[in-house]
């Protein structure tokens, strides 16, 4: 099926050759010029990814992400002309799922966003793997979180969680490897799959899912100096 990018940049040479090389990789490319085009666009059409860039005039990519998150989890990835870690840490910060210091190279682009739909299918295969084997077992789970890793959607004590995609797929990572130690290497191979990118950014997306878990489940644990661990009940 084919998958639609909305493209979001004021300057028009950017979105023009991003659009270009997108459609050269059987994408669907719709290009926004302002913030609230973009957000305009995401209201009327199905949209797979969204590549926003930062310094917008009226409505900067930072608020515009922000908007989008309130309503959607699709995932964004962030260009910027500033090189800076705490606009990342910001960016990630507010449900960002990966950034991209302009210039950058169009093939880093799309390959990051072709890696994105790889996992996300790849996801799909094992969740579905896992759920065939439980229903073998006629397992009954008794866990609090629950995730649909059909439709990216959670659970938690039977409240909903809004969470980015990012966010989804590594709880979803570390649910499926209960009380294994996994390091924050392990996390990125399985989430992000390329060699693009920083360590720092799992970081940041762990730190924001137990913000939306919130302080009761501690689902999460940090081994210092190894990584982090899935736990349910008490350990």
């Amino acid at each position: 099926m084919e998958k639609t990018v909305l493209i979001v940049d004021d300057d028009r040479d950017i979105v023009r050759l991003i659009t270009e090389s997108l459609k050269f990789e059987q994408f669907k490319a719709i290009p926004a010029y302002s913030g609230k085009e973009a957000l305009s666009i995401l209201k009327a059409n199905k949209i797979d990814f969204i590549v926003l860039d930062i310094m917008m005039p009226e409505m900067d990519g930072l608020e515009v992400c922000r908007n989008i998150r309130s309503e959607h989890n699709t995932p964004i990835l962030l260009l910027s002309a500033r090189n800076r870690d705490m606009d990342k840490i910001i960016g990630l910060e507010i449900g960002a799922d990966d950034y991209m210091t302009k210039p950058f190279s169009i093939q880093e682009l799309t390959s990051r966003i072709k890696a994105h739909f790889r996992k996300v299918d790849r996801l799909y295969k094992e969740w579905n793997g896992l759920r065939q084997e439980k229903e073998r077992n006629t397992e009954v789970s008794t866990s609090l979180l629950v995730l649909n890793e059909k439709t990216f959607v959670a659970f938690l004590n039977n409240q909903q969680l809004e969470l980015s995609t990012k966010e989804f797929q590594i709880l979803s990572f570390l649910k499926n490897h209960p009380n294994n130690v996994v390091t924050r290497e392990q996390i990125y191979e399985n989430v992000w799959g390329d060699e693009y990118g920083e360590l720092n950014t799992v970081t940041v997306h762990i730190k924001n899912i137990r913000k939306k878990l919130g302080g009761q489940y501690d689902f999460i644990k940090t081994i210092w100096g190894v990584g982090y661990k899935y736990v349910e009940g008490n350990e």
